[in-house]
């Protein structure tokens, strides 16, 4: 990681939900409903193998004058040696060379078969070192648990939705010289290609605190969101650290590491970061453990950024949580199969009521099938202006005004209900739908949204609940097995909550199905 020349990472807290947690991207169960599973999990990657790799960069830098940085022998044997590891398990592998300072720097490439190769997930991680050290954990570490991940899509036979392509970066020490001639050198077509770019620089940081990139810029400091999609990158990333019940904190796109020549041109991008040369404060050695008044790494370019400056739960738990993050986003989120049911995409009006009971609170942006306007305040995402599929969803204020808080969910609770649905008597049956909450920081746990489905008993599949913090509107799926309710008419019955006192809270939900196993 280059020298930071902006502001130390940001500590604000990540946005806070109640029993939904990660219900759709980590499998965690919802307020007594059963998650729909994942199409293919994700590896558990081996931390043996992630330092294995590890102790060969180290090896490569003993063995090359102390270092692995551009321009030295020891940068391409590293690109050497990673480059070996991923043709012998059948990777399409390209060495791309550019100029700078007057030596030859690498970028190496590699791409796995299959996928759509309109839509490309993109991983990377720096593999130089400065000049003054092995730089085993900036950058070994992230460049080892790529590799590792790679190594561990052809061990798994994966066949992802999506085309994936890893990348090993040169000269970003120097200030991202390779990431930045591999995206200036991209055709504009190929750009658009890649839907995802994910970074990992420095992730075993020995005295470790767990940021994730923030691209809804929730923090609401420095350099504001990420393009759009970002937010879905750091929510998935969230969910991981989440199933595992690790706090993480965001950090900003300040231009420090390679995931800015992507953000400059538009490409959503996201990952995690352990810390570098700041200062772990008391707050965060509470929330994460380690020494209080210490840099997160203090070799950080150094000699002694070597083998012994490396935290191994650290190191594990990023390197798992990168293939999580590859392996969710690689796949297409298809609804389940089986016979249907039930199925609302909401493109014709089909018979949702609102305020079925006569109950709702709310006083402005009730629920409505509607085509919504893309609505935003201070940088962050509020309503999107696209659906999942179609021109409609349902939405809660689809317009969107002349200010923030116009036609915003306000005043209390708004509830839409459809029409009656019959449930067979047999087989599995199983609910999906995507979803998304939005609000700024003046929310609280009283704002939600809820989904239930509603007979003579009840089961809730999904409860979303803000918190003070922005939170930016991003597409979720959600569902769950709602076998329990066999032989029942039942309705869908979704409500949403602004309890608040002024907040600004804007929710939808689309591609509602019922299918039968």
């Amino acid at each position: 990681m280059r020298p930071r020349t902006l502001r130390t990472a940001g500590l604000a807290a990540v946005v806070a939900t109640a029993t939904v947690a990660a219900s759709a991207l980590a499998g965690a169960p919802v307020a007594g409903a059963a998650p729909i599973a994942a199409a293919v999990t994700a590896p558990d990657i081996s931390l043996t193998n992630v330092k294995g790799h590890l102790n060969q960069f180290q090896s490569i830098a003993t063995g090359n004058g102390g270092n692995r940085a551009h321009g030295r022998p020891g940068y391409l044997a590293s690109v050497n040696y990673v480059r070996a590891q991923l043709d012998a398990v059948g990777y399409t592998t390209a060495v791309q060379s550019f100029t700078y300072n007057g030596a030859t720097g690498y970028n190496l490439i590699a791409d796995w078969p299959g996928g759509d190769p309109n839509a490309v997930v993109m991983t990377g991680a720096h593999l130089d070192s400065t000049t003054a050290g092995p730089g085993i954990n900036d950058n070994g570490s992230g460049s080892a648990a790529i590799l590792e991940v790679a190594l561990a899509v052809a061990r798994t036979g994966f066949a992802p939705d999506r085309h994936l392509r890893f990348a090993w970066w040169g000269a970003e020490e120097l200030g991202l010289r390779g990431s930045q001639y591999y995206v200036n050198n991209l055709p504009t077509a190929e750009r658009s290609r890649i839907k995802q770019y994910l970074n990992f620089d420095m992730v075993g940081s020995p005295n470790a605190g767990y940021f994730v990139y923030d691209g809804d810029n929730s923090d609401g400091v420095g350099s504001g969101p990420g393009p759009a999609g970002s937010a879905q990158i750091e929510q998935t990333i969230q969910a991981y650290f989440t199933s595992i019940g690790v706090p993480t904190r965001g950090t900003d796109f300040d231009g420090r590491s390679d995931y800015g020549p992507f953000i400059s041109v538009g490409i959503p991008a996201g990952g995690t970061f352990t810390g570098a040369e700041g200062t772990k404060s008391s707050a965060q050695a509470s929330l994460w453990g380690g020494t209080a008044g210490q840099a997160f790494d203090p070799c950080y370019h150094r000699s002694c950024d070597t083998l012994a400056n490396i935290n191994d739960t650290a190191l594990d738990r990023n390197a798992d949580a990168i293939a999580y993050t590859v392996w969710t986003l690689a796949q297409v989120a298809t609804p389940p199969p089986g016979t249907t049911v039930y199925s609302d995409t909401f493109e014709t009006a089909t018979g949702w009521t609102v305020n079925p009971a006569g109950t709702d609170t709310a006083t402005a942006g009730r629920w409505e099938r509607a085509d919504p306007a893309a609505t935003s305040s201070s940088g962050v995402a509020t309503q999107l202006g696209t659906t999942v599929s179609g021109s409609f969803d349902l939405v809660t204020g689809p317009l969107a005004g002349s200010s923030a808080g116009d036609h915003d969910l306000d005043g209390g609770v708004s509830t839409v209900q459809s029409p009656t649905i019959t449930l067979p008597s047999t087989g599995t049956l199983t609910l999906s739908f995507s979803w998304y909450l939005a609000h700024l920081n003046n929310s609280s746990s009283a704002d939600y949204l809820r989904v239930r489905v509603v007979g003579s008993s009840t089961l809730t599949a999904l409860t979303a609940t803000g918190a003070a913090t922005n939170r930016a509107a991003s597409w979720q799926s959600g569902g769950a097995d709602i076998s329990a309710l066999r032989g029942q008419t039942v309705r869908i019955v979704i409500d949403a909550a602004d309890a608040s006192t002024a907040s600004l809270v804007e929710a939808a939900v689309d591609d509602v199905r019922i299918v039968q196993n």
